[in-house]
């Protein structure tokens, strides 16, 4: 049992190895978002088949405080209020809801679900409607009896765990995470390791590890405003360059700083609309978090269709342009389909996006969306374009301070 953190790095009674350490150097700042530099050094996958593990797109409700409206029940931790994430989630192809704290009977008892939460039903109904259901799990509980709880968790049906409230990195921590990884797989569940160190390429190893929390991601608009566009421009040149992280994007109340207010219940992001939807295509994580409510998302559409058109993993990355805490433009493929989201800090900028990324001799129609007229003001403000472009032609992407643009490029086949 992990009890208190130790005081130094690691103990041995032998000479050994000791983990290695990587310095990522390039002559451009989008060098850094590209890397990949630690998955490779990481030890590579034995698993014999990993093709249980599904990266998606995740229903969260801990950021929103299970805020619905509209419903014709008390929302709440509660069971008709995860059953509609449930049908939220199918209904726009998405992939898993996540119960976070307070689904079970306390955050020390993870065996049994509360009084108001009939997990059988809700784990019966995600099967029926193909949505993954995902347990939030503090830490000490699940070190304490591994094996027999995850082999539950595997019994009941559950996709994946969320492992929370680690916050340490000494040696009998990092031992931790390996034995999650490890007896997690053999239990076919995915993992999210939040209230975490950052990634060290455990997710090379260990397939079913989709993605690592540390980083000050949304959750923190919750008490503070320190979640600033800057910040956001910062993240991909430093936190991403060791791997996935679990932002928690998606938020659809968005404020410039002069107007930005803190509230717990009803959380406001700082920067556009438009900044918060570009999180998704330069925003690494293959669990990929929809943190604000279902009645929101229901209320604004056109957002809501963008974040469905977004995958969570990709066949290529490139970086078209960025620099470190000023602004960044990402470009990303899956399929046949190129991603493009642009975010900028507390300036206003104007950026020529150059499409020689696109292959040659092919027609894209470029759906997207932009800040609006008035997003300096209000930051909500936004409105959407569409063109058909080829690899020969540019885009002048306007951002609103705090702005960003996020666009989805699908190749015209002629009939």
């Amino acid at each position: 049992m992990i009890v208190e953190e130790a005081p130094y790095i690691a103990l041995t009674s032998a000479r050994r190895a000791f983990p290695w350490r990587v310095c990522v150097v390039g002559d451009r700042d989008s060098v850094f978002p590209e890397s990949d530099l630690v998955y490779l050094l990481a030890t590579p996958s034995k698993a014999r088949d990993a093709s249980w593990v599904k990266p998606g797109r995740a229903v969260w409700d801990w950021y929103h405080a299970n805020n619905l409206f509209g419903v014709d029940f008390e929302a709440g931790i509660n069971t008709a209020t995860y059953l509609h994430g449930i049908d939220f989630a199918a209904e726009n192809g998405f992939e898993y809801v996540i119960l976070d704290e307070g689904w079970s009977v306390s955050t020390t008892e993870l065996f049994q679900s509360g009084p108001d939460i009939d997990l059988a039903a809700i784990l019966a109904h995600g099967k029926k409607k193909g949505v993954g259901v995902i347990l939030w799990c503090l830490w000490q509980p699940v070190a304490a009896d591994m094996e027999r709880l995850f082999d539950l968790y595997r019994r009941w049906g559950v996709a994946g765990v969320k492992i929370d409230f680690m916050q340490r990195s000494d040696q009998a921590m990092v031992n931790f995470y390996n034995q999650v990884a490890e007896c997690a797989f053999r239990n076919c569940l995915l993992v999210d390791f939040h209230g975490s160190f950052k990634p060290t390429g455990l997710i090379r190893t260990y397939p079913n590890v989709l993605s690592y929390e540390g980083v000050k991601g949304n959750e923190n608009n919750k008490w503070s405003s320190e979640i600033t566009p800057r910040h956001n421009v910062t993240l991909p040149f430093t936190r991403m360059v060791a791997g996935p992280m679990d932002y928690t994007p998606g938020a659809m109340s968005n404020a410039q700083p002069e107007y930005h207010t803190v509230s717990f219940t009803h959380p406001v992001a700082i920067g556009t609309r438009c900044h918060e939807l570009a999180k998704y295509v330069v925003f690494e994580s293959p669990l990929q978090m929809l943190c604000d409510s279902p009645s929101v998302y229901r209320k604004e559409n056109e957002a809501l269709d963008m974040i469905a058109r977004i995958p969570c993993v990709w066949d290529d990355t490139r970086v078209m342009d960025g620099r470190i805490g000023e602004f960044i433009v990402t470009a990303r493929r899956k399929g046949e389909v190129w991603y493009v989201g642009a975010m900028s800090n507390e300036e206003a900028r104007s950026i020529e996006l150059q499409l020689g990324f696109l292959p040659e001799g092919v027609s894209y129609y470029v759906h997207g969306m932009e800040d609006g007229a008035n997003a300096h003001r209000h930051a909500e403000d936004y409105r959407v374009v569409s063109d058909t472009v080829s690899h020969t032609d540019h885009l002048l992407i306007k951002l609103a301070p705090g702005g960003g643009w996020v666009g989805v490029f699908t190749p015209v086949h002629p009939e």
